[in-house]
């Protein structure tokens, strides 16, 4: 401790290089003090004039400090005593010693969350998402991004003054929903206009928000076996149940649906490249879920989340634009084309639907930044996203190539799934292969193998791994494989 005049101040250090405001270092010295008990209630803390002149420095900061521990209740006004140390301070207000001595604190008294927590998985960032890498999910190939370009149209929006810098409209700029109902038109046979398009924060957002909107607590939905672990993540927070249906080479078996839980109120499903297995649905298929969807009542949420990317064939039309009585919710992103960091996607839902979903998507926040979609706006209507896409869709294909061909070469034991379109594919281990302990396993070499059996509700899943080339230039695939048969086969394999 230090006095000043006849007062009592905590020893304070002010650093005039800190980035932190010196009237900030004056109020967390004394905070501290207090919060420690090194300062006790009652005892009078110097005046400003005389700490500024014992500190020297400007009266300002330490008038600013003071006010604002005087408005917070650290500090009190005493006529004839000046300032003190406020008597009311609540015991638990002060730390224990542990926690003074940068100890784990003992967390005392209830501490109650909300039930629906318990419905999600213990491990929210297992081993195998922690670092950046061959085969990573999630990663793309950001070198090619044409950075310069995105920068430009930056700057040239950040200019747009007021606009920027204003609340939007909740459902998202109509200029960017506009560019995004013309191209749906254009590449993906989507029926809609701008009206019935929303901006969301990628895909996990929009299936979020269809949930929300079209699902009760105990409603029973669809999702595919296996199928993106989000998705279930998500209606089991909604309260909803779930039932997984069975997948086979012509996407979701809506006959087994149907047996499972005919009355489920929405069908989620990743039609033209089911996550994680890659197949297409067939039209067959498409139209016997329409079927169920009409006859029932129920909604579809087609998550079309990597459809730019098809090598082997054209891209496939959306479910949606098959879709004659307003049954199916569509979903894309920009993550997987443009950047994860964009955190921007869309929804096109029916017109009779724009009102709750806008509602909802209201109540969640007031709407997406207008800066990145105002570049957006503009990176599409000036051609730079058609020729992005075009160049992502060689070099991908390129990728996928070196890949598969490194798979046939150095694992050929182990069956490939999915490599027709997207960027990943799914590579099935032997039954007695543990797909989690060897992610474990690799991810201690800095390799990181995402479990195929995560994508699966029931207790019985497949072993596998979903592999992501898109991160990884085809000059060095081989050495990852082989680096990847390395953790399949640590003491060698004959």
């Amino acid at each position: 401790m230090k006095r000043a005049g006849s007062a009592i101040s905590p020893l304070i250090a002010v650093d005039r290089r800190s980035r932190e405001p010196i009237h900030r270092q004056i109020y967390e010295s004394f905070r501290s003090a207090i919060l420690s008990g090194n300062l006790h209630p009652g005892q009078r803390v110097p005046s400003t004039r005389a700490l500024s002149t014992e500190l020297q420095i400007s009266r300002m900061p330490l008038l600013t400090a003071y006010a604002q521990l005087l408005a917070e209740g650290y500090f009190e006004s005493r006529i004839g005593q000046g300032t003190v140390i406020s008597a009311s301070l609540p015991d638990r207000m002060a730390p224990t010693p542990a926690a003074i001595a940068g100890k784990p604190q003992r967390m005392a008294g209830p501490r109650r969350i909300a039930e629906r927590c318990a419905r999600l998985p213990e491990n929210f960032r297992p081993a195998w998402i922690r670092g950046a890498g061959a085969f990573c999910m999630g990663e793309i190939a950001l070198d090619e991004f044409p950075h310069r370009i995105w920068s430009n149209l930056h700057v040239r929006a950040a200019r747009n003054g007021s606009t920027v810098h204003s609340y939007g409209d909740p459902l998202g700029l109509w200029e960017l929903r506009e560019v995004i109902a013309e191209y749906l038109r254009t590449t993906r046979a989507v029926a809609c206009d701008a009206t019935q398009v929303l901006i969301v924060h990628g895909s996990q957002h929009g299936v979020e928000l269809a949930a929300r909107v079209l699902l009760d607590p105990d409603s029973t939905a669809w999702v595919e076996e296996p199928g993106y672990k989000l998705t279930r993540d998500i209606l089991a927070l909604a309260g909803c149940r779930i039932a997984p249906v069975p997948i086979d080479d012509e996407g979701l078996n809506v006959d087994a649906g149907i047996k499972l839980a005919r009355n489920a109120r929405a069908a989620f499903v990743t039609p033209s490249h089911q996550y994680p297995l890659g197949m297409t649905m067939s039209l067959s298929r498409r139209l016997q879920l329409l079927r169920w969807a009409d006859r029932s009542g129920a909604w579809i949420v087609e998550d079309d989340y990597d459809s730019e990317f098809r090598y082997d064939s054209m891209p496939i039309p959306s479910l949606q634009g098959l879709d004659t009585n307003g049954r199916v919710i569509y979903i894309g992103t920009f993550s997987k084309v443009l950047f994860p960091a964009l955190r921007l996607g869309y929804l096109v839902v029916p017109s009779d639907l724009v009102e709750p979903f806008g509602k909802m998507r209201r109540s969640s926040d007031l709407g997406p930044a207008i800066l990145n979609q105002l570049v957006l706006t503009d990176f599409i209507r000036e051609g730079h996203f058609a020729r992005h896409i075009r160049r992502m869709r060689t070099l991908y294909r390129e990728r996928r190539s070196a890949l598969v061909d490194a798979l046939a070469r150095d694992l050929p034991e182990f069956a490939i799934h999915g490599a027709d379109a997207g960027l990943h594919l799914t590579l099935f281990l032997h039954d007695k292969m543990s797909d989690v302990e060897r992610a474990m396993d690799a991810a201690r070499q800095k390799l990181w193998l995402w479990p195929l059996s995560s994508s699966y509700a029931s207790r019985s899943p497949k072993q596998g791994f979903i592999l992501s080339f898109a991160s990884t230039p085809a000059k060095e695939m081989r050495s990852a494989v082989q680096r990847l048969r390395s953790v399949l086969y640590p003491r060698g394999h004959a």
